[in-house]
């Protein structure tokens, strides 16, 4: 193959890969009305137990009840987003709930209420440590949201051995 023949099948590539991750977003946001929907729930529940893990209660239905505290406060943190930061956030959870983009921007072949936790740390991991600016910032965002909205709930502090605020 020449090189001229791969760097037009890599730009065109690029420019599908843009499109149709565009026009899934558009499909599929991953927010509506201000709140998670269903795939960006799903989405986040793997990336917090990929992110916590050691952190979350060992209990499964502890667990649950741990994660589902934390979306209901994710719900809570993105309405008090302005628009544009929700709509971009939209954005990119709408094109991590697709197959194509998930693999474009995590390198993750499983949907994600399905990938191990080892898959899931592995392709944060592979996100944290890319080249891509845009596939860190994807990181970035993922693990404080997740890390934000555990840890500001008071009965989380103790495993961190954080007893709580001094009083003045």
């Amino acid at each position: 193959m020449q090189r001229r023949t791969l760097l037009k099948l890599g730009a065109t590539s690029i420019a599908v890969l843009i499109v149709a991750g565009g026009a899934s977003t558009l499909l599929q946001p991953g927010l509506q009305q201000g709140k998670l929907t269903a795939a960006g729930r799903a989405l986040f529940s793997s990336v917090a137990s990929a992110i916590l893990q050691g952190t979350l209660p060992a209990a499964a239905t502890e667990k649950q009840l741990a994660l589902a505290g934390m979306l209901q406060r994710i719900d809570a943190m993105v309405q008090a987003f302005p628009p544009h930061v929700q709509a971009e956030l939209s954005q990119l959870l709408g094109l991590l709930t697709t197959g194509l983009g998930r693999r474009a921007l995590t390198g993750l072949a499983t949907d994600w209420p399905d990938a191990s936790i080892g898959e899931v740390q592995e392709a944060l991991q592979s996100m944290r440590m890319s080249r891509l600016a845009l596939r860190q910032q994807s990181y970035h965002a993922l693990h404080d949201i997740v890390g934000a909205a555990y840890f500001s709930d008071a009965s989380t502090w103790s495993v961190l051995g954080y007893p709580g605020p001094v009083t003045i």
